[in-house]
């Protein structure tokens, strides 16, 4: 089992600091994926680097559940993705 983190702002200019802060009580510097680009889709580099490397029994964790998506619909296939795949996704606010 391995533990992931991923943060995510929607600019370059935005700031991850707080993110990063929380995550870090949970997670290794080196296993925290990072973005800087909207959430309106899927597109997003690290978080497809984190999708393709995370494995069954594994944990994510995400300072709030809009780090994952835009709307609820991208949200929810973004949990039934993960529950399939047998990875705990957890949120810490």
């Amino acid at each position: 089992m391995r533990i992931y983190g991923y943060a995510r702002v929607s600019t370059k200019e935005q700031k991850l600091d707080r993110q990063l802060i929380e995550l870090n009580k949970y997670v290794d510097d080196r296993f925290i994926f990072t973005d800087k680009i909207s959430g309106k889709d899927m597109d997003r580099k690290e978080y497809q680097l984190l999708r393709k490397v995370a494995q069954n029994g594994d944990v994510i964790y995400i300072t709030s559940l809009d780090r994952l998506g835009r709307n609820k619909e991208q949200i929810k296939q973004e949990l039934e993705y993960y529950k399939n795949e047998d990875i705990r996704i957890k949120v810490l606010d």
